[in-house]
């Protein structure tokens, strides 16, 4: 959280982003990442659900089974429940964050989580300007940070 307080008190925006968020294993430690970084100085928060793209899915089960056992199959279905059935959505917007009622409640939580920190949830706040931006210099020397 120093890294944190240290950006913020340079008044750089700090988002802070909880990842991978996997449900029945570490989904209840969200609301104290947010206070945390909240404490430091960060003014935005977002998550990301864990992705098991490609051979991950086998690996993942693999470890579960290894260090979780008694979780692996809850932790499974509550993946599932997410993601239409599946372990993983390469889908924009889904992979992330998944979908259904699973997917709902934690946004919930975020949201709520967010409105009580003094947080805002996610990037989306941000407005983006290009009002900043020169172009390259001609001879190729490297940029200005001014």
């Amino acid at each position: 959280m120093k890294a944190i307080e240290g950006l913020s008190k340079a008044g750089v925006p700090v988002t802070l982003l909880a990842a991978p968020i996997i449900p029945a294993l570490n989904d209840q430690e969200l609301e104290a990442i947010l206070e945390s970084g909240a404490a430091a100085g960060a003014g935005h928060a977002g998550y990301v659900l864990l992705r098991l793209p490609l051979e991950l899915k086998e690996l993942f089960e693999e470890w579960l089974e290894t260090h979780y056992p008694d979780r692996k199959e809850r932790v499974l279905s509550r993946l599932r429940a997410l993601r239409g059935s599946q372990l993983y959505d390469s889908r924009f917007g889904k992979r992330q964050t998944g979908e259904g009622e699973e997917a709902r409640l934690l946004a919930q939580r975020l949201q709520a989580a967010c409105k009580r920190l003094g947080l805002q949830p996610n990037r989306q706040a941000w407005a983006l300007t290009s009002e900043l931006f020169r172009p390259p210099a001609a001879d190729g020397r490297q940029l200005s940070f001014l």
